[in-house]
């Protein structure tokens, strides 16, 4: 006999199946039709129905992970990078054209191909092991409970950021196996060991969530460098409203995705978080432009400030809209129910 919550994660399958169904086919669309539109206002208004359905479709889920994977590959991801193939730049260009699958390839994963000669061996021996850790540490904030009892909270926080890290690398990371596997494409690692930042601009722009950085770099922080620099702040201060600009969207899509995931009212904290980040970022340019090169901090002593800034800021301000909703908790139980079933199918 089939539990009630085995039922509940085979209706959950079944709607995440119809989900990405609705993904490929409008996908299809983009790449049939709106590709041989004029790219500008007109090719903008072809892919507007398909950038509002993908803004919905993560609330045709109930799961925390399916839901918080189909809004940031799709409603984010996705969404910014039919934006730029509205005038036929990024990955989706048409200008060469590429095939139907690279395309769908492309549209539906956080995966670009790579600028550098590098081989990802290192990084798949170490796959295997960030899986292990991250089991671990799932296993460690089972309770919510007895994990206040036994940690305190900085520890608990450090540990979702380890989680949040783990999660984004191996999801991410599978997909970049998966698809060097089958196409032969050697790609961008998803991340670049965050942990060893010496401050925060190298933490946002060279070692966390790379895909994300690249997106956003194109969709915001570039065309606002460019048009500010036209302005009385020139090409040398440009950068600045472009850095704050990028980390308010980048604020706000997460407002976005934790909506899908909790439906509850946006508290802005999230956006608070990021805009925190991006003036301090922009103070630490500022910072180097007035002092230069010859005074620099030792990595030795920046990095583990950036780390505790970036795990005390995020236990202020990124992680209570979720921790208040219980998503955490629900998380891990839904992670729990899938591991049942399977075993009970098995």
């Amino acid at each position: 006999m089939i539990s009630p919550k085995c039922n509940e994660v085979e209706v959950e399958i079944k709607n995440l199946i119809k989900v990405w169904l609705k993904v490929l086919a409008s996908l299809c669309y983009c790449y049939f039709i709106s590709s041989n539109i004029p790219k500008g206002i007109l090719r903008f208004l072809s892919l507007s129905p398909i950038l509002y359905l993908f803004t919905i479709l993560p609330f045709q889920l109930s799961f925390v992970l399916p839901i918080g994977i189909t809004s940031f590959f799709i409603t984010w991801l996705t969404n910014f990078k039919l934006l730029l193939f509205t005038f036929d730049l990024g990955p989706l260009s048409s200008n060469p054209k590429i095939s139907l699958p690279l395309f769908l390839t492309f549209a539906c994963l956080p995966i670009r191909i790579t600028q550098k000669q590098k081989h990802p061996s290192k990084f798949n021996v170490l796959l295997p092991i960030k899986a292990l850790l991250f089991c671990l540490f799932l296993i460690s904030l089972n309770d919510q409970k007895q994990k206040q009892k036994m940690y305190p909270s900085i520890i608990i926080m450090g540990l979702y950021c380890s989680l949040i890290y783990l999660l984004l690398d191996l999801v991410l990371g599978f997909f970049n196996i998966l698809i060097n596997f089958v196409f032969g494409i050697e790609l961008e690692l998803p991340s670049n060991e965050p942990y060893l930042s010496s401050s925060l601009g190298d933490f946002w722009g060279k070692r966390w969530n790379l895909m994300v950085t690249y997106i956003l770099r194109h969709t915001v922080y570039t065309p606002m460098r460019t048009l500010m620099s036209k302005t009385m702040l020139g090409p040398q201060w440009a950068p600045m409203p472009g850095i704050m600009a990028t980390f308010l969207v980048s604020g706000l899509m997460h407002e976005l995705l934790f909506y899908h995931v909790t439906h509850v009212t946006p508290t802005w904290e999230v956006t608070c978080f990021f805009v925190l980040h991006g003036v301090c970022v922009v103070v630490e340019i500022g910072v180097k432009k007035w002092l230069g090169h010859k005074w620099r901090v030792h990595w030795a002593i920046s990095g583990p400030i950036t780390v505790v800034f970036v795990v005390s800021t995020a236990a202020w301000l990124f992680f209570p809209p979720l921790l208040r909703d219980g998503a955490d908790q629900r998380s891990i139980e839904e992670f729990k129910i899938l591991v049942d079933c399977v075993m009970r199918k098995f």
